[in-house]
């Protein structure tokens, strides 16, 4: 807990000066302000959230809250109390089937899609990413199709998608 309103350039100074106190990259997620006993709790769940996201997004060593994560921050701060039933619930119901489906199957289809949208949309760059080929990508989305419906690729649904996928990687970092 720290005085002041500026949650974000708080964390970066905590993550810039522990860094250099202990020699070690320091990542401080935050949150706030708070006001009151009553909401401390509700900011340190916040502020653990935004730690974890730091952590998934890459950037050990920084300090952000997570009103400055974009859409990542503005998810993190609409979850529950009890944990994350909301963001279980949109991926469930966005990406659960390919989800499963690689569960049960030990595919990669999951992998495929990130590498498909992170390239935006090229089947030969994708294909070139995962070390597969070209046709090996195609069938892959084809399947995905058939999980997630035909209009997956469609520009709101696949927004969807690609958030799930975001979301999906910051609660399995290690995946």
């Amino acid at each position: 807990m720290l005085p002041g309103q500026d949650a974000g350039g708080s964390a970066r100074a905590v993550a810039r000066d522990l860094s250099r106190i202990t020699g070690r990259p320091v990542t401080a997620g935050a949150s706030g302000p708070s006001t009151g006993p009553a909401s401390l709790a509700a900011a340190f769940r916040e502020a653990d959230r935004c730690l974890t996201a730091l952590g998934a997004l890459g950037r050990a060593g920084q300090g952000a809250s997570s009103a400055e994560l974009g859409f990542v921050g503005l998810l993190l701060g609409a979850v529950d109390d009890d944990g994350d039933a909301d963001v279980s619930r949109f991926l469930s119901t966005t990406i659960g089937p390919v989800l499963e489906y690689d569960a049960r199957r030990g595919t990669a289809l999951v992998r495929t899609l990130e590498a498909y949208f992170g390239v935006g949309g090229s089947l030969a760059r994708a294909a070139e990413q995962l070390h597969v080929h070209v046709n090996t990508v195609t069938q892959r989305l084809e399947r995905v199709g058939q999980l997630l419906g035909a209009d997956w690729q469609r520009p709101d649904r696949a927004l969807e998608v690609q958030l799930a996928l975001r979301l999906h990687r910051l609660r399995t970092p290690a995946g």
